[in-house]
Protein backbone atom coordinates (compact mmCIF):
# COMPACT_ATOMS: atom_id res chain seq x y z
CA UNK A 1 0.00 0.00 0.00
CA UNK A 2 2.98 2.29 0.54
CA UNK A 3 3.17 3.25 -3.13
CA UNK A 4 -0.19 4.37 -3.39
CA UNK A 5 0.46 6.67 -0.67
CA UNK A 6 -0.49 10.13 -1.61
CA UNK A 7 -3.50 9.25 -3.50
CA UNK A 8 -7.07 9.85 -2.75
CA UNK A 9 -6.99 5.69 -2.65
CA UNK A 10 -4.44 5.21 -0.10
CA UNK A 11 -6.40 7.62 2.45
CA UNK A 12 -9.93 5.66 1.73
CA UNK A 13 -8.86 2.33 2.11
CA UNK A 14 -6.50 2.79 5.56
CA UNK A 15 -9.15 5.88 7.08
CA UNK A 16 -5.81 8.19 7.58
CA UNK A 17 -5.78 11.96 7.49
CA UNK A 18 -6.90 12.66 3.78
CA UNK A 19 -4.18 15.93 3.84
CA UNK A 20 -0.89 14.00 5.42
CA UNK A 21 -1.82 10.62 5.17
CA UNK A 22 -0.07 9.99 8.50
CA UNK A 23 -2.53 9.17 11.21
CA UNK A 24 -6.10 7.41 11.62
CA UNK A 25 -9.03 9.37 11.32
CA UNK A 26 -10.84 6.98 14.02
CA UNK A 27 -9.88 6.51 17.59
CA UNK A 28 -10.58 3.08 17.19
CA UNK A 29 -9.09 1.02 14.51
CA UNK A 30 -11.35 -1.98 14.29
CA UNK A 31 -14.87 -1.22 12.80
CA UNK A 32 -16.62 -4.06 14.75
CA UNK A 33 -16.57 -2.63 17.45
CA UNK A 34 -20.11 -1.17 17.22
CA UNK A 35 -20.72 1.51 19.96
CA UNK A 36 -17.05 2.93 18.45
CA UNK A 37 -17.36 2.87 14.73
CA UNK A 38 -18.08 6.10 14.14
CA UNK A 39 -15.56 8.13 17.35
CA UNK A 40 -13.63 9.83 14.94
CA UNK A 41 -10.92 12.30 16.52
CA UNK A 42 -11.43 15.97 16.08
CA UNK A 43 -8.20 17.48 14.48
CA UNK A 44 -5.42 15.32 12.82
CA UNK A 45 -2.44 15.56 15.09
CA UNK A 46 -0.18 15.72 12.59
CA UNK A 47 -1.60 18.72 10.01
CA UNK A 48 -4.30 19.43 12.23
CA UNK A 49 -7.26 19.17 9.50
CA UNK A 50 -10.39 19.12 11.17
CA UNK A 51 -12.00 16.49 10.17
CA UNK A 52 -15.86 17.85 10.29
CA UNK A 53 -16.01 21.13 9.01
CA UNK A 54 -19.49 21.98 9.64
CA UNK A 55 -22.19 20.49 12.05
CA UNK A 56 -23.92 17.40 10.21
CA UNK A 57 -21.11 16.44 7.41
CA UNK A 58 -20.67 13.21 7.49
CA UNK A 59 -24.82 12.68 6.60
CA UNK A 60 -23.43 13.69 2.95
CA UNK A 61 -21.77 9.78 3.75
CA UNK A 62 -25.04 7.85 3.79
CA UNK A 63 -25.44 8.95 0.04
CA UNK A 64 -21.67 7.18 -0.69
CA UNK A 65 -22.70 4.12 1.27
CA UNK A 66 -26.20 3.52 -0.72
CA UNK A 67 -23.69 3.17 -3.62
CA UNK A 68 -20.59 1.10 -1.48
CA UNK A 69 -24.12 -1.37 -0.39
CA UNK A 70 -25.16 -1.89 -3.87
CA UNK A 71 -21.46 -2.67 -4.75
CA UNK A 72 -21.35 -4.98 -2.31
CA UNK A 73 -24.87 -6.25 -3.09
CA UNK A 74 -24.11 -6.79 -6.51
CA UNK A 75 -20.94 -8.47 -5.84
CA UNK A 76 -22.55 -10.80 -3.68
CA UNK A 77 -25.13 -11.70 -6.14
CA UNK A 78 -22.63 -12.23 -8.59
CA UNK A 79 -20.85 -14.71 -6.55
CA UNK A 80 -23.59 -16.63 -5.36
CA UNK A 81 -25.78 -16.90 -8.59
CA UNK A 82 -23.34 -17.16 -11.02
CA UNK A 83 -19.83 -18.47 -9.71
CA UNK A 84 -21.57 -20.92 -6.92
CA UNK A 85 -24.83 -22.19 -9.35
CA UNK A 86 -27.07 -20.99 -5.79
CA UNK A 87 -30.97 -20.10 -6.21
CA UNK A 88 -32.40 -16.38 -5.82
CA UNK A 89 -33.46 -17.39 -2.94
CA UNK A 90 -30.01 -18.66 -1.71
CA UNK A 91 -28.44 -15.68 -3.57
CA UNK A 92 -30.76 -12.97 -1.74
CA UNK A 93 -29.42 -14.41 1.45
CA UNK A 94 -26.59 -13.88 0.60
CA UNK A 95 -26.77 -10.08 -0.24
CA UNK A 96 -28.75 -10.00 3.18
CA UNK A 97 -26.32 -11.49 4.70
CA UNK A 98 -22.58 -9.81 3.06
CA UNK A 99 -24.42 -6.37 3.69
CA UNK A 100 -25.29 -7.06 7.63
CA UNK A 101 -21.45 -8.86 7.77
CA UNK A 102 -19.76 -5.71 6.14
CA UNK A 103 -22.08 -3.15 7.30
CA UNK A 104 -19.37 -1.55 9.68
CA UNK A 105 -16.85 -2.08 6.93
CA UNK A 106 -19.48 -0.21 4.67
CA UNK A 107 -19.91 2.99 7.26
CA UNK A 108 -16.21 3.92 7.43
CA UNK A 109 -15.49 3.29 4.29
CA UNK A 110 -18.32 5.80 3.14
CA UNK A 111 -16.98 8.45 5.69
CA UNK A 112 -13.68 7.90 4.35
CA UNK A 113 -14.79 8.83 0.37
CA UNK A 114 -16.89 11.26 1.47
CA UNK A 115 -14.02 13.44 3.58
CA UNK A 116 -11.90 12.63 0.35
CA UNK A 117 -14.06 14.43 -1.84
CA UNK A 118 -13.71 17.66 0.15
CA UNK A 119 -9.88 17.41 0.94
CA UNK A 120 -6.68 16.68 -0.95
CA UNK A 121 -3.27 15.35 -0.05
CA UNK A 122 -0.41 18.20 0.78
CA UNK A 123 2.78 16.27 0.47
CA UNK A 124 4.43 19.69 2.21
CA UNK A 125 2.04 18.91 5.15
CA UNK A 126 3.09 15.63 5.37
CA UNK A 127 6.49 16.78 5.76
CA UNK A 128 8.27 14.09 3.01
Amino acid sequence: MGLLKGTKIYSIFTGTCPVCQEESMYKESNPYKLNKVYDMHERCSHCGTKYKIEPSFFYGAMYVSYGVGIAFAVAAFIIAYVFLNSTLLTAFFSIVGTLIIFMPVIMRASRNIWINLFFNYKKSEAGN
